[in-house]
C-alpha cells in the first residue's frame, strides 16, 4: 500500500511539473536518496559508521565518464563495469577497514575517501584533473532519450523504487536481523552464531554499490564531473541525510534527501548568511528531533491520538 502510493506520487509529480529547475531539484533529490538509503543500511541498521562514501559516489561517475568519454563505450555497457569495479574495491578496503569500530572505524573510512579525491584529482590523463571532465553523453535506450528532464527523473526514480524495495525486504528479512543484531552488540550477535565479519562486508559492499549507482546517474545527468563534487564535505552530507532523516529508516532516508537538498535553494534568499541559517536549523532539528525527521513525526502522530482518545474517553465518562 505504502510502495503503491509513493509510485502514484511519482506519477502525479512527473506529469504536473513542467519546469526544467523543478525537475532537476527533484532528480537530485532521487540520486541523494540512494546515497542516503545506502549509507543508512550501514551505519542505521549494521551501526558501522562511514564517512568515506563520496569515493564510492565518484567511483560511479569516474568509471562510466572515463569509458564513455575516452573509449566511447555505451553508458549502458560502463554501468555494470563500474559496478563490479566497486565491489571489489569495496570488499577490498570493508576488509580490513570493517576489524575497527566508533571512532577508529570513521577515521579509516575518512582516509580511503581523501584518497579517492587525491585520485580523482591528481589522476589528470584520465579524470581531467581539477578542471574535471566534459562531454559525458546523456543517456538513451532505444528510442528514448533521457535527455529530457521528465524522462530522466522517472529513470532515476524508478531506480530509488526497486533500491528502497530491496532494502524493505533486506530488513525484515534474516539479513535484516542479523544486521540489528550487531547494531545492539557486536560481541552478543556472533555468540548466537551470526557470522558478523560476513554481514559486515556484504552491507558495506550493498551501500557501495547504491552510492556508485547514485555517480552513474549523476554523471549522466549533468554532463560534465569534477573532484569537487566528491570530496570529504559530500560524505558529511550523506551522514547528515541519514541522521536528520532519521537512523534505521528507509522512508527516513528520503525525507533526510529531500529536506538536505531542497533546504539550500531557499536559503539563498539570506545571501551571505545563508551557512549560518542552514547550521542554525540542522541544530534545531537535532536538538527538538534527536532521532531524526521520521521518528519525530511518528511520535507526534502517536501523541495527537492518544490526546484525542483521552479526551474522547473524559467526554464520555
Amino acid at each position: 500500500m505504502r510502495n503503491a502510493f509513493f509510485v502514484l506520487v511519482i506519477a502525479v509529480v512527473g506529469l504536473s511539473v513542467s519546469n526544467a529547475y523543478h525537475f532537476q531539484l527533484l532528480t537530485f533529490i532521487g540520486i541523494n536518496t540512494l546515497l542516503a538509503l545506502g549509507l543508512n543500511m550501514l551505519m542505521g541498521y549494521a551501526g558501522q559508521i562511514s564517512l568515506g562514501h563520496a569515493a564510492f559516489y565518484g567511483l560511479g561517475a569516474y568509471a562510466t565518464a572515463i569509458l564513455t568519454v575516452h573509449l566511447n563505450w555505451s553508458p549502458w555497457l560502463a554501468l555494470p563495469v563500474a559496478v563490479v569495479l566497486t565491489v571489489v574495491i569495496a570488499f577490498l578496503v570493508a576488509l580490513p577497514m570493517l576489524r575497527l569500530s566508533g571512532f577508529y572505524l570513521g577515521m579509516g573510512t575518512l582516509g580511503f575517501g581523501m584518497i579517492g579525491y587525491i585520485i580523482f584529482r591528481e589522476w589528470s590523463r584520465f579524470t581531467g584533473g581539477d578542471s574535471g571532465l566534459v562531454g559525458i553523453p546523456s543517456l538513451e535506450l532505444g528510442p528514448i532519450s533521457f535527455a529530457s528532464a521528465r524522462n530522466y527523473f522517472y529513470l532515476v526514480w524508478a531506480v530509488v523504487l526497486v533500491c528502497l524495495l530491496l532494502c524493505e525486504r533486506l530488513v525484515d528479512s534474516r539479513v535484516g536481523r542479523g544486521l540489528r543484531a550487531i547494531h545492539d552488540s557486536e560481541q552478543a550477535a556472533a555468540a548466537m552464531g551470526i557470522d558478523t565479519s560476513r554481514l559486515k562486508i556484504q552491507i558495506f559492499v550493498l551501500s557501495a554499490v547504491f552510492a556508485a549507482l547514485a555517480g552513474f546517474l549523476y554523471a549522466h545527468l549533468v554532463n560534465f564531473i569534477s573532484p569537487g563534487s566528491f570530496d570529504f564535505l559530500v560524505s558529511v552530507r550523506i551522514v547528515t541525510m541519514v541522521v536528520i532523516g532519521g537512523m534505521a529508516s528507509i522512508w527516513g532516508s528520503l525525507l533526510g534527501a529531500s529536506l538536505l537538498t531542497v533546504l539550500p535553494e531557499f536559503l539563498q534568499a539570506f545571501a551571505d548568511s545563508e551557512m549560518i541559517v542552514y547550521g542554525l536549523i540542522l541544530m534545531v532539528i537535532m536538538i527538538f528531533l534527536p532521532q531524526g525527521l521520521t521518528r519525530g513525526i511518528m511520535d507526534a502522530y502517536e501523541g495527537a491520538r492518544t490526546r484525542k482518545a483521552s479526551k474522547s474517553a473524559s467526554i464520555n465518562s
